[in-house]
C-alpha cells in the first residue's frame, strides 16, 4: 500500500500542533496551589496568609511562560500577604513593556493546609 506523502505530512503537523496546544495550556495556567508551611505562611489579623513575596514570584514565573502567552514582567509587587480565605482578593502591581499594570489575585479554595489562588492575565 502506497501512502500519500501529503497526508503523512499533514498528520505529523496535526500531532505537533496538538502537542504545542497541550504545552501552552499546561504552562500558561493562572491558578496556583501552595502548601501553607513555615516558609510560606504568615499571620494577618490572627489568620493564616500566604506571604506576598511568594505570590509575586509565582505570578512573575507564570505570567509569561511562553513567548506567545502573556507579556514579560520586569517586576511584580504585591501589597502584602494573601489571606487563606476563599474569595479574598488583592491587586498586585507589575512593570511590563515599560508600563505599570495591575494584576488581580483571588483565593479560589482553601483545603487543609493548602491555598489555591489565581490571577488575571
Amino acid at each position: 500500500m502506497k501512502r500519500n506523502p501529503l497526508i503523512v505530512t499533514g498528520a505529523a503537523a496535526a500531532v505537533a500542533l496538538g502537542a504545542g496546544v497541550a504545552a501552552t495550556v499546561a504552562l500558561s495556567g493562572t491558578e496556583s496551589t501552595v502548601e501553607l508551611d513555615q516558609q510560606s505562611v504568615v499571620a494577618v489579623d490572627g489568620q493564616s496568609a500566604l506571604d506576598g513575596g511568594i505570590v509575586a514570584g509565582r505570578i512573575q514565573s507564570k505570567y509569561h511562560p511562553l513567548p506567545w502567552v502573556g507579556r514579560h514582567l520586569d517586576a511584580v509587587d504585591c501589597p502584602g500577604a494573601l489571606k487563606a480565605t476563599k474569595g479574598v482578593s488583592m491587586t498586585c502591581a507589575a512593570e511590563a513593556d515599560g508600563r505599570s499594570i495591575k494584576i488581580p489575585v483571588t483565593v479560589d479554595r482553601v483545603q487543609g493546609t493548602s491555598v489555591t489562588w489565581s490571577f488575571e492575565r
